[in-house]
């Protein structure tokens, strides 16, 4: 599939690149992170980085300063396996290079199903910002190179934390998975309790 770059017009639709911010210290820490060499992992938030002068101002100027966490996903990855959306943006912040594949919430059907044929990928060069608005359906980033990625997530407090109620399981409740979480899973990708509504290809990108 093509993959288009976050400076392109077409990126409008799913986010905006964020200018202005001073992330050298954010990424240096973000260096010494783990990355596994066949896996991804996701960390909701990391003290080390939420100290951070940067953790400060994106609270303040991306989220009004609303309670934020800060924290990573890294590894491998080639796979969209799923996508998810929040009720607020994300801000992704590349300290590798990496790609995003990207949908519009309004493009799931009636049903919860959704056309993977709809996905598009986007560049996300290193040392690079992005905030994704929250109808924008992401997933785990893409490697864009070989080595692995490592990507800096910002989110709400409290977002993709263990749920503390029980989600009606009908409707748009039956894709909760986690706090401010809603998730369609792809059937190949066999995750443990998600709503498989995905249709068509399990979109693979190939090594570069």
């Amino acid at each position: 599939m093509e993959i288009q770059k976050v400076t392109d017009a077409s990126f409008g639709v799913y986010g905006k690149v964020l200018a202005g911010y001073d992330l050298t210290e954010m990424l240096e820490v973000m260096s010494h992170t783990p990355c596994p060499a066949d896996d991804v992992v996701y960390v909701p938030g990391m003290d080390e980085l939420e100290a951070l002068p940067a953790a400060k101002e994106l609270r303040e100027r991306a989220y009004g300063g609303l309670p934020v966490q800060v924290g990573y996903c890294n590894g491998n990855n080639r796979k969209l396996n799923a996508v998810e959306y929040h009720r607020s943006s994300e801000i992704d912040i590349a300290q590798t290079d990496l790609v995003l594949l990207l949908g519009r919430q309004q493009d799931i059907e009636e049903d919860y199903t959704y056309d993977t044929s709809k996905i598009e990928a986007f560049y996300v060069p290193a040392g690079t910002a992005v905030e994704l608005y929250a109808t924008t359906l992401h997933y785990a980033p893409c490697t864009a190179e070989g080595g692995g990625f490592r990507c800096v997530i910002v989110l709400p407090a409290d977002t993709n934390r263990e749920l503390d109620f029980t989600p009606l399981a009908e409707g748009e409740d039956r894709l909760v998975t986690a706090k401010n979480k809603w998730l369609i899973a792809h059937e190949e990708a066999g995750i443990e309790g998600a709503f498989c509504g995905l249709k068509g290809e399990n979109i693979t990108l190939k090594e570069s």
